[in-house]
C-alpha cells in the first residue's frame, strides 16, 4: 500500500511543473493570438521566442507571415487549449482552432522557457480530425 501511496504521490509532484508550464504556455499562446486580433504585431512578436524573432527580423515581417500563411491563428473564430506535454525539455500545446469557414485546425505549439518566461519557438499546423471539430 505504500508503494502505491508514494508511486501516486512522486507522479503528481512530477506533473506540478507541466502543469505550471502549460498555465504559462496558454497565457502565451492566448495573449498572442489576441494581439493577432486586435492587429498588434509588436506585441505579438514579443511572445516570440529569439529564434522567431531573428527568423523574421521585424513584427511586421513576422505578422504578415502569420496573416498569410497561418490565417487560423491570425483570427480564429474558436480557440481551445487541449493536451499539452513535455519533450526534450521543450513543452508542447495542442490547440484546436476554427477558421472564419469553420473548419478545424490542431495547432501544436513548441513553447521555451527563457529566462523565467514561455515564448513560442514554433508551430505545426494540421487540420482537424472531423471528429474533433
Amino acid at each position: 500500500m505504500r508503494t502505491v501511496i508514494l508511486s501516486i504521490l512522486l507522479t503528481l509532484l512530477a506533473a506540478a511543473p507541466l502543469r505550471a508550464g502549460e498555465s504559462a504556455a496558454r497565457d502565451v499562446i492566448s495573449n498572442q493570438i489576441k494581439a493577432f486580433q486586435a492587429e498588434d504585431l509588436g506585441r505579438a512578436y514579443q511572445f516570440a521566442s529569439p529564434f522567431i524573432q531573428e527568423k523574421f527580423a521585424t513584427p511586421e515581417t513576422f505578422g504578415r507571415m502569420v496573416r498569410e500563411g497561418y490565417p487560423m491563428i491570425w483570427q480564429p473564430a474558436e480557440v481551445t487549449f487541449l493536451e499539452a506535454r513535455e519533450t526534450g525539455g521543450r513543452l508542447w500545446q495542442e490547440v484546436l482552432l476554427r477558421d472564419a469557414a469553420g473548419r478545424g485546425w490542431i495547432a501544436e505549439y513548441e513553447l521555451v522557457e527563457l529566462n523565467g518566461k514561455m515564448r513560442i519557438n514554433g508551430v505545426r499546423i494540421r487540420e482537424a480530425p472531423e471528429q474533433a471539430v
